[in-house]
């Protein structure tokens, strides 16, 4: 996979927004904070972006026809 990297940019969205509940490992909840921090976004917006990110650059899988290989 080519080595993209997410570049934080200002603040895209103003339309009204919903609130979304996950779980996420510790970890990862310390490394979007320390993002947060160094970027002067907070830890929402910092999810945010790297969901429109990923959302960005999905494919889908394509399924194998035919069966078990």
């Amino acid at each position: 996979m080519k080595d993209e990297k997410l570049i934080i940019q200002p603040k895209r969205y103003r339309e009204a927004t919903s609130v979304v509940s996950a779980r996420l490992p510790n970890d990862m909840i310390r490394a979007l904070d320390r993002v947060a921090e160094e970027t002067g976004h907070n830890r929402n917006e910092i999810i945010a972006i790297c969901l429109e990110f990923a959302i960005g650059r999905m494919e889908k899988a394509e399924e194998k026809k035919g069966g078990r290989t």
